[in-house]
């Protein structure tokens, strides 16, 4: 085998597991196995180079200044990649170029901009799974944030799927091997969709994880240094990054311990169900709540506002501080306006910081984190008049780093190049060093124009001229009819068929000048520029400070124009059990309905007399988008926000629950009643006083009796001292609605409607007191069911209605059978030929495919 090959391997060996980008000149090439892995998911051509062995090896590459795109998609397709990088300058190198792994790229350890969203963080953790409690640790090493919390308790694997559905990490790693936690391991893939790194139980002794964590983050917190496991969990997150980035990890300063009363606790169906960031059927960001509230201009805002919806808020105090900020922006126009335009210009400065700090940011980075930094003085200048302490919090915090905006201004071109190896950095002026060797460079021409006029004079060849090739250099090239005149101190260098080539020394000396500027040039401003990015990195800290304070405003400030433009309110929120909107209006249902008016509804719900509100009503009524309107204004209160009603007192929610409709899980092989009855299980077990729940229809994916006394016996349970919660109940069963008289607490309440006939108009209002009928007829009729089947369908319910009042099944002979006499062919032709016109779009069609279309319809129906 070759000695490159013999490298290769060495290296491959050590990361078996990854794909190897192979360092050689201008490419990154791949080799056997990873070359055909490569050459399939890129769709790369694949070669083979001799290896010293009889069949070549299989090879493929890419371009290292285009790399950065084809390892995205392998990264998207969930590959691992490993950089191997010359390690040395081939051109002075003796024998074999020394090559190593610089760094893995994984999915949850990117920095790249273009492998990221601007809108949500990238996070990596750690799952620790010791005996008595559970470490786990996340980090968004392009952010330099991390975040640990301890589990346990006897829920402990409903709380850890909870908190990994909050944060969505891309890639997990854990210290046991997946077969010992089989449950959690499909979770994580299967549900979350992270790459699973398990049995790394060598990063997680306690203590070289805690001597890590300490080295990393000072002094660690004390709620931190009682648990064992969440620092098990930090100290093998930092080491598995560290491995990763094979660079200066000392950004990750930011070290929040949370614990389980700090926030709003949302199980990972409920999040998907209320549909907070994304929505369920298309996994998009429109149609969300997210989606309304987000008008944020930075990048870092945008991620943070999604982390406020994600962590609601538990504490009365930490609420009411972001609703002064939101407060004193809506009620001013002007201060929003100027505010807005100002953090339009802001670019993503948490990432930024990062990839100065790791050293891959560029030119171009350094003048984004300028420009930013130039908007400073006026943002603080508009604060300065701000009476809320939050934004005046803000506005202290808000250093102008004019120090690292002039530094910056003064050495970097105002418009670099990507690359920074090739000049064109440093911005005139700046060094006189620089600036000699660009007039080399810049004279270079007028210099051998200069030397050719000379030599003309000199020698009276009025032919001679000067080229240059890369095997001369330069050269003076006279025509065979002077060649007799050319002077002794010519060196002749090549003879041509119409005439000599020759150098002198002085042409020599001028070569080494001219084409020595350019690589001094070159070395000298990266040497500027990696001592320019290094000051500006020692500013780290300060400029990540000054970019949570530009996040933190620009959030308050989407929430108030959010507010402003929908008509909000500011809720009053306390540490009571009530839970009062009067004109309720669901956030984002109401965007979509702009032509037409959003009929408003009150609520009122405590732990009192109006625990369960009890709803019936009509299918398509409007149960559902009323029950999560309640839950929606909840939550927007207590991440700060103002809320879509007329007036809103909210007490603080410490959890909430949501059982809406479900579908079969075939992989797993449960039912959609099966599915359903564990989320009601898990509500019924961690609910408390203070929670909120909402059922929607429980009970109907089994027969009507079993249905309806699983419905009666959950609706007890809730309601009494046992959990005693707020709760939203909608259902079709209309003999719960006795309940109101039988237990305290239980409230009825319908979604109006009114019928005409058979026709039915919802009127969208929700009422006090029941209702007997779900109209489920007159629905079937509005979705365009065959006038057969809806009349077969009153027969039916009129014989099943004379018996069910008994609560029995109703007697087969009162029903009468189905007469194949009333459902003719021509029926059948009728409604398919409706149905084609309804599914037609005539704008689509040109004069003669129209008539084309009726004539067809035409001879079907005759």
């Amino acid at each position: 085998m070759t000695p490159m090959m013999e490298q290769y391997f060495e290296i491959k060996n050590q990361y078996k597991d990854y794909l190897v980008f192979y360092r050689l000149g201008d490419f990154y090439e791949m080799f056997f196995d990873d070359a055909k892995t490569a050459s399939r998911e890129l769709e790369l051509t694949l070669t083979g180079r001799d290896c010293g062995e009889a069949e070549r090896a299989p090879m493929c590459g890419v371009p290292f200044h285009s790399a950065e795109s084809y390892i995205a998609r392998l990264i998207e397709k969930g590959y691992k990649v490993a950089i191997c990088e010359q390690m040395e300058d081939p051109a002075k190198a003796k024998g074999l170029v020394k090559r190593d792994i610089v760094r893995i790229i994984t999915p949850g350890t990117l920095l790249e901009p273009s492998m990221l969203s601007e809108q949500k963080n990238n996070y990596v953790a750690a799952l620790c799974l010791g005996e008595a409690a559970w470490g786990l640790a996340f980090a968004d090493v392009s952010t330099a944030e991390v975040f640990v919390t301890e589990i346990s308790g006897e829920n402990k694997l409903a709380r850890l799927q909870s908190e990994l559905g909050t944060y969505q990490p891309r890639e997990v790693i854990t210290d046991l091997p997946r077969s010992a936690f089989a449950e959690i391991a499909e979770f994580i893939t299967a549900r979350v969709g992270a790459m699973l790194v398990a049995g790394e139980a060598d990063r997680f002794p306690f203590d070289a994880a805690r001597s890590r964590a300490g080295a990393q983050f000072g002094v660690l917190p004390n709620e931190l240094e009682s648990s064992r496991a969440a620092v098990s969990a930090v100290g093998a997150l930092l080491d598995y990054i560290a491995d990763m980035q094979r660079g200066d990890i000392s950004y990750l300063k930011s070290l929040h311990v949370y614990s389980d009363g700090q926030y709003m606790d949302m199980d990972i169906n409920t999040r998907r169900n209320l549909e907070l960031t994304e929505t369920m059927r298309q996994k998009e960001k429109k149609g969300t709540l997210l989606w309304v509230l987000d008008r944020t201009k930075t990048a870092p805002g945008a991620r943070l506002l999604r982390s406020y919806i994600e962590h609601p808020l538990l504490s009365t105090c930490e609420i009411v501080k972001r609703q002064g900020a939101v407060a004193e922006l809506f009620g001013s126009y002007m201060l929003r306006e100027e505010l807005g335009e100002l953090l339009s210009s802001v670019l993503d400065l948490e990432r930024l910081i990062t990839r100065i700090i790791y050293g891959t940011a560029n030119a171009k980075d350094l003048r984004a984190v300028c420009s930013t930094v130039a908007v400073l003085p006026a943002v603080r200048a508009l604060l300065a008049n701000c009476h809320d302490r939050e934004l005046m919090r803000i506005a202290a915090d808000l250093d102008d780093l004019q120090d690292v905006h002039d530094l910056i201004d003064a050495a970097i071109d105002e418009n670099p190049p990507f690359i920074v190896r090739e000049g064109g950095l440093i911005r005139e002026g700046y060094s006189a060093d620089v600036d000699y060797l660009r007039s080399v460079m810049r004279d270079g021409k007028s210099w051998i124009e200069q030397v050719v006029a000379t030599e003309r004079e000199k020698t009276g060849i009025r032919t001679l001229k000067i080229g240059y090739n890369k095997v001369f250099g330069y050269y003076i090239e006279v025509s065979k009819s002077f060649v007799d005149q050319v002077p002794d101190t010519y060196i002749r260098k090549q003879t041509l068929t119409n005439g000599e080539r020759y150098i002198t020394d002085e042409l020599k000396n001028m070569e080494a000048t001219i084409l020595g500027a350019a690589d001094k040039d070159h070395a000298l401003e990266y040497e500027i520029f990696q001592d320019v990015r290094g000051q500006v990195a020692a500013a780290g800290e300060r400029i990540q400070q000054v970019a949570t304070c530009l996040a933190e405003l620009d959030v308050y400030l989407s929430l108030a124009v959010v507010a402003a433009k929908n008509k909000y309110v500011c809720p009053e929120v306390d540490a009571g059990d009530t839970v009062y909107i009067k004109d309720g209006r669901h956030p984002v249902v109401e965007q979509f309905v702009k032509d037409t008016y959003f009929v408003p509804n009150d609520a009122h719900l405590d732990t009192g007399a109006n625990r369960v509100m009890l709803i019936t009503g009509p299918n398509m009524a409007g149960k559902s988008t009323y029950m999560r309107q309640v839950a929606l204004i909840v939550l927007m209160a207590q991440i700060g926000s103002f809320v879509p009603a007329a007036e809103a007192r909210i007490g603080v929610v410490d959890k909430l629950f949501t059982r809406v409709g479900a579908s079969d899980d075939l992989a797993s092989g449960q039912s959609t009643f099966m599915l359903e009855m564990n989320e009601v299980a898990y509500i019924l077990k961690n609910a408390t006083r203070k929670s909120l729940i909402i059922y929607d229809e429980v009970g109907r994916g089994t027969s009507t009796f079993d249905g309806m006394s699983i419905a009666r016996a959950i609706v007890e349970y809730t309601n009494s001292r046992k959990i005693g919660a707020k709760t939203l109940f909608a259902t079709h069963y209309h003999e719960l609605t006795s309940l109101e008289a039988e237990l305290d607490g239980v409230v009825n309440y319908n979604i109006a409607a009114k019928k005409r006939g058979d026709n039915i108009t919802f009127l969208r209002k929700i009422v006090r007191g029941s209702t007997d009928d779900s109209y489920g007829i007159e629905v079937a009729k509005l979705a365009g069911l065959p006038n057969d089947v809806i009349r077969r369908a009153k027969e039916v319910l009129a014989a099943v209605e004379s018996t069910a009042r008994e609560l029995r099944a109703p007697d087969a002979d009162k029903i009468k059978p189905v007469d194949d006499s009333l459902i003719t062919m021509e029926d059948c032709i009728n409604d398919a030929v409706i149905e084609e016109l309804r599914n037609t779009d005539i704008n689509t069609l040109s004069p003669y495919e129209a008539m084309t279309f009726l004539f067809d319809l035409k001879k079907r129906l005759q």
